[in-house]
């Protein structure tokens, strides 16, 4: 017995998922390969520039040098891979979009690494900055010599410079999920309290425990929020236009 006609178009779906997938993959480890090579020379860079100046750096394992080579070619491989991420989920819900909201959310994609870039650069020069600050501070008040690791210098920064680069991409993100229809900006508005909720607490998160980095980190994700809330407005504000000009073409084709 041959399967029902319904299940055939969600078995097609799925494969077509897991084709954009493999393909993300596969351009991400080609990134990774590429970040190796240049893992070198922003290595270099970022000891020279920034807080590593002002420490001597050690290596407590045999495997500390190549992990950072890793995790360098780590944040390369995501960087170049996020934005053909993005097309590859535009290329799997454009066929249920409309020709104008298809030309409208692809105008997102080139946008993504630019974001991404400007929180990177937000989160090393200001937040990383003020996190070793605050870290180094309490240790000397406490008597303790600093002896920090190669490893445990670069997982520090990573674990805050990554995070902040990603929560840039929200105003992309919300106006794709309007331009799909699945976001709204009164919905948006309306979970407005549970969402500083959540913004506040990932900058407590990410951020040394003191209100003024918390601050400083907090206010510009709720810009960033509201920011979104405002280009969610104007891309619905677009799609109601657009509605209604399809209708008054219908009723003049009638």
């Amino acid at each position: 017995m041959s399967p029902p006609e319904h299940e055939m178009p969600l078995m097609e779906h799925l494969g077509e998922l897991r084709r954009r997938i493999i393909y993300v993959l596969i351009v991400f480890v080609l990134a990774l390969v590429g970040g190796l090579f240049a893992a070198g020379s922003v290595y270099d860079w970022l000891i020279r520039s920034g807080s590593a100046q002002a420490f001597q750096l050690n290596a407590f394992s045999f495997w500390d040098g190549i992990g950072i080579y890793m995790k360098i070619a780590m944040i390369i491989g995501i960087a170049v891979a996020l934005p053909f991420a993005c097309y590859q989920l535009w290329k799997f819900v454009s066929p249920g979009l409309r020709p104008q909201e298809r030309s409208a959310t692809l105008r997102y994609v080139p946008y993504v690494l630019l974001l991404f870039m400007i929180g990177a650069a937000f989160a090393y020069f200001i937040i990383f900055p003020m996190a070793i600050q605050f870290t180094s501070s309490v240790t000397k008040s406490m008597g303790l010599q600093e002896t920090y690791g190669i490893a445990q210098y670069f997982t520090f920064m990573f674990n805050i410079v990554l995070p902040v680069a990603l929560l840039f991409e929200l105003p992309l993100l919300i106006m794709f999920l309007t331009g799909i229809r699945v976001l709204t900006p009164m919905r948006l508005r309306k979970w407005r309290k549970i969402s500083y909720f959540l913004l506040v607490f990932v900058a407590v998160v990410i951020t040394p425990p003191d209100f003024i980095s918390d601050f400083l980190v907090a206010i510009p994700l709720l810009v960033l929020y509201e920011a979104s809330v405002y280009l969610s407005s104007v891309v619905y504000r677009r799609q109601l236009r657009a509605q209604e000009e399809r209708e008054a073409q219908l009723r003049n084709f009638s």
